[in-house]
């Protein structure tokens, strides 16, 4: 059985300037992701450094505790969507336990209004590829089929997003992550903290 927490309540939360943004202001944003432990995470933040320091770009660059990879992203809504949640936590359930090492060895950039400046891997792990299928396909069958995009996978970690073209990057000392699960998250568009609202790991849990 997965880790779970409250997903059926939306509790107010402060913003940035320390206000709060309720359920009827919010913007609630709901995905699945691969979350890294805190040693990956100090390895992505100083590959943001060293994109900073070599590279040309001004950007609004992600904090290190917001560091993940999407798996599938399922909407903003102006209201919590509870039916939304329970759906992608019934679809978890239904998908086996994965783990899987994933070595990312370059820096690169997408295109954009603000390119996201992002790392990536020159190979990408068969097991991450059919995670991603796993999880689709049971998104579909748990009705939530309408909130999964259409279009291939690019796995990748978003360091930050540039506010001019983002210059050609060459590889980086490869960053080695053991991936043993993922997640489901919560966030409110605007706000620093996400919400996890389970998790299945490598044995299922």
């Amino acid at each position: 059985m997965a880790t779970r927490r409250d997903a059926s309540s939306s509790p107010s939360q402060p913003d940035l300037l320390g206000g709060s943004l309720t359920a009827d202001s919010a913007i609630h944003r709901l995905f699945f992701a691969l979350l890294p432990d805190e040693v990956v995470r100090q390895r992505f933040a100083r590959a943001a450094d060293i994109l900073r320091s070599e590279q040309p770009i001004r950007a609004r660059w992600v904090v290190p505790a917001r560091y993940h990879a999407t798996l599938h992203f399922l909407g903003d809504f102006p209201l919590w969507r509870p039916d939304v949640a329970e759906a992608a936590i019934a679809a978890a359930g239904k998908v086996g336990p994965c783990s899987f090492d994933w070595t990312l060895d370059y820096l690169a950039g997408f295109r954009g209004r603000q390119p996201p400046c992002v790392l990536r891997s020159t190979e990408t792990p068969a097991e991450l590829v059919m995670l991603w299928k796993d999880l689709r396909h049971a998104l579909v069958l748990a009705g939530a089929g309408n909130h999964v995009a259409v279009g291939s996978f690019t796995p990748h970690i978003t360091l930050g997003y540039s506010h001019g073209t983002v210059p050609d990057i060459a590889q980086i000392e490869p960053i080695l992550w053991r991936v043993e699960g993922y997640a489901l998250i919560h966030s409110i568009v605007g706000q620093r903290e996400y919400r996890v609202l389970g998790e299945w790991g490598k044995s299922g849990r």
